[in-house]
């Protein structure tokens, strides 16, 4: 007799909802696209920001690269990312 073990297990900790902090469709916003500085990393965001375009007319984009792979962003990029965007979409190619 061959007896299967299901490897899963039940979540450990309690599903939450996810809810957006604004409206991108009835605002105006600036979705800020910072890439991580893998090489892919800005091609990557290029396809995003084009598919967000058409999902969210009304929606501007500012663009950040870290150039970097291996460091944290600076302090510095990281207020900029703040203070100019709505949202912001972090890419990790490679």
């Amino acid at each position: 007799m061959i007896e299967f073990v299901d490897p899963r297990a039940e979540p450990g900790a309690p599903v939450e909802p996810y809810e957006l902090s604004i409206d991108p469709v009835a605002n105006s916003v600036t979705i800020g696209l910072v890439a991580n500085g893998f090489p892919d990393s800005e091609a990557f965001l290029d396809q995003v920001e084009k598919a967000l375009a058409v999902a969210l007319p009304q929606a501007s984009f500012r663009r950040w690269n870290k150039r970097n792979a291996s460091a944290m962003i600076s302090d510095a990029m990281l207020d900029d990312v703040v203070a100019e965007s709505s949202a912001v979409v972090g890419a990790y190619g490679h």
